[in-house]
């Protein structure tokens, strides 16, 4: 084991000299499970990142992938690279994408969303949606459906003001939808280099608590994916 460790850390070392050659890289060798070792790590990190296979078509057990319980309980913003991703220079123009979900919760996420749209020079798409479960009928009939989405897209523009003036450069596209956010993000994502979603922060050791949006979407996501929980320094 301890030998294949070895060898999996040159390999890796090799590979982001290949990548970013003006990096300086430091390996540590540890014993231990993998999820608690790296969110121990994480706790002095800025930014944590791990790989991911997917789980076919299987759920996740409890704490049974390192991804989720890295997710789930690391201190810094984690970034879940899965297998079926594309190479990162393809990827260089594609959009930063995050998830808003209108709660002062996704502050975080939407302040780190912007940060790496300003960095890659690439556009951010916002996307908020908006689920009514009343079904169609004599009620939904009565509904002011226009009115509405109006108010879903001031809310979207509410969240997305401060940042927008603190990152003049990021352009901004906006996007409402009348969809469950899984499905809208996990399909939205085929088109962008990143994926962004805040976290409750609510949990230590399950995956489950992440919520079953961040669940979906590092379970199906086509690219990677970014958790980040909340900060209440990261203010406009």
């Amino acid at each position: 084991m301890a030998r294949n460790a070895t060898r999996y850390l040159g390999i890796g070392c090799a590979i982001a000299c290949k990548i970013a050659p003006e990096l300086s890289i430091e390996l540590d060798e540890r014993d231990g499970h993998p999820g608690e070792v790296l969110v121990e790590e994480a706790a002095r990190a800025a930014l944590l990142v791990v790989g991911h296979r997917g789980w076919g078509s299987r759920p996740p057990l409890w704490g049974g992938s390192v991804a989720i319980r890295a997710a789930a309980a690391a201190a810094c913003p984690v970034v879940v690279v899965p297998e079926s991703a594309p190479p990162v220079s393809p990827d260089a123009d594609r959009p930063v994408l995050v998830g808003i979900d209108g709660s002062p919760l996704s502050e975080a996420a939407v302040g780190f969303a912007f940060e790496q749209a300003d960095h890659r020079r690439v556009p951010l798409v916002a996307v908020h949606c908006w689920l009514d479960q009343v079904d169609e009928g004599e009620v939904a009939a009565l509904i002011d459906w226009a009115a509405v989405r109006t108010g879903e897209e001031a809310l979207l523009a509410q969240r997305l003001a401060g940042w927008a003036e603190k990152y003049p450069a990021v352009p901004v596209r906006r996007v409402v939808l009348r969809d469950g956010p899984a499905h809208a993000l996990v399909e939205h994502s085929a088109e962008a280099g990143l994926l962004v979603l805040g976290s409750h922060g609510r949990g230590s050791v399950l995956g489950t608590l992440l919520g079953s949006v961040s669940l979906a979407a590092i379970r199906h996501a086509h690219c990677p994916v970014a958790v980040v929980r909340p900060d209440p320094e990261r203010r406009p």
